[in-house]
């Protein structure tokens, strides 16, 4: 072990303007909600966008959310630059082309009725909002590509003043419609959350030009360089990776559709994982700091003492909203759920509290599996998270005698639960190995 391990100040440092970026992003979802609870026809609204648009155009944009990760990863000189972002040029037009397919298409009807079992309220309301979501995937691949870049090059800070963009335009937007009071919640919904992407992918491809010029192309050529062999040995385990894990959303909609109070709880199902998202989001932006600092001297330790640590803070702090006036505040006041939503809502967050805790140790135990490029122990814990999901989800259906918002929190920590306990073994021999490079040093 080396001497002088790597300092907190410095993990700190890399690790908040990522969070703050997260953090900023996993506001999202609450603030679409509050705004479209005050709207018309508010439960429909949120299931068409919670149910229905939002695990779809995850689930089309999957390939691509990997991109992040790959590019801080590989992004180390001009070469390889233009390698990757050649292929998420094409990757981002083939997935937009998949997209309309879906929305315009009678494949709608096929996948949003036969498959998910939306219940009728929800369906057309849910196709509008897939139609105004088209530049998502293309917008989200451009951005995060990007973005990897600059936190190779040590310019994690402008991953934040992107977010702070992106959540400017959503508000303007939204703001606007709400004032407005005659647009459709879905709408609203849609409209303010493509605003804010466009945003900040334009900002994103603004700010990297800079990096691009005085470091990326400068940049000493690694040797061997980057084929496309060795990329899609790299990238492919990622991409089943985030396929099988979103996959998780459209099966989970369409398990609750067929669960007592369908309706509500799909309805609820956006706000309360919103919120314990905003805690989780400190825990998934630890996966980039990980895989950009774990070969520093003494990374190891310091990196999983600071890793324990966010993940007893985080537990702690959903606690204490859980278990206190907070959450009638969070659910009543800013979210304006009705009484019963509300109380729905309470209940169903007692089941989730572990998930900012296992986000932290997920992004841990990943972030070092990503350092060593051998990333097919992602793919496998993404199939243990999916098969442990799909079988909790079906007892829940098959029980038929408890709500589907508490059944799908439940999937959603069982689930998340396995998925970390196969990290963790799969993380060990990476681990050992960067502890071994480093004492060697």
């Amino acid at each position: 072990m080396s001497p002088y391990p790597l300092p907190a100040r410095r993990i700190l440092s890399t690790w908040w303007p990522l969070a703050a970026s997260w953090l900023l992003m996993s506001a999202e979802l609450p603030m679409v909600s509050a705004v479209v609870a005050r709207l018309a026809q508010p439960e429909i609204n949120l299931a068409a966008y919670g149910g229905v648009v939002y695990p779809l155009a995850l689930i089309v944009e999957s390939p691509i959310i990997m991109l992040l990760a790959a590019s801080t990863a590989l992004s180390k000189d001009w070469a390889s630059y233009r390698k990757l972002r050649r292929f998420m040029m094409v990757a981002g037009a083939a997935l937009t082309a998949l997209h309309l397919l879906v929305a315009l298409t009678p494949l709608y009807y096929v996948v949003v009725r036969g498959l998910i079992g939306a219940p009728a309220e929800i369906v057309e309301p849910a196709r509008i909002g897939l139609i105004i979501m088209t530049p998502w995937t293309w917008a989200i691949a451009y951005r995060r590509f990007n973005q990897g870049v600059m936190i190779r090059f040590g310019h994690s800070r402008a991953v934040g003043t992107g977010t702070f963009v992106r959540l400017t335009a959503e508000v303007l937007v939204l703001a606007g419609a709400y004032l407005s009071g005659r647009v459709p919640g879905i709408v609203v919904a849609t409209s303010g959350i493509i605003a804010g992407v466009l945003a900040e992918a334009v900002y994103a491809g603004f700010r990297v030009r800079v990096v691009i010029d005085a470091q990326v192309k400068t940049s000493e050529a690694i040797r061997p360089g980057l084929t496309f062999p060795v990329f899609v040995h790299f990238y492919i385990p990622l991409v089943m990776t985030s396929l099988l894990s979103l996959l998780a959303q459209p099966i989970g909609s369409s398990a609750i559709s067929r669960m007592p109070d369908a309706l509500s709880s799909l309805a609820v199902w956006p706000v309360v994982t919103g919120l314990i998202f905003l805690l989780r989001s400190f825990g998934v932006a630890y996966n980039e700091v990980v895989v950009a600092l774990l070969d520093q001297p003494g990374a190891v330790a310091s990196l999983r003492r600071f890793a324990l640590w966010m993940a007893g803070l985080t537990t702690f702090a959903l606690l204490v909203i859980t278990a206190t006036p907070l959450s009638t505040f969070w659910f009543v006041r800013v979210s304006a759920l009705p009484p019963a939503l509300a109380t729905l809502a309470q209940r169903g967050l007692w089941v989730g509290f572990l998930l900012p805790a296992l986000s932290v140790l997920q992004s841990w135990f990943q972030g070092a599996i990503l350092h060593s490029r051998r990333t097919a122990g992602l793919s496998e814990a993404v199939v243990v998270y999916l098969a442990v999901s799909v079988a909790t989800l079906l007892a829940g259906v098959l029980w038929g005698r408890a709500g589907g918002l508490y059944i799908g929190l439940a999937a959603l920590l069982a689930s998340t639960l396995a998925q970390t306990a196969w990290l963790w073994l799969r993380s060990r021999p990476a681990i050992r190995a960067a502890e071994e490079v480093v004492s060697r040093a």
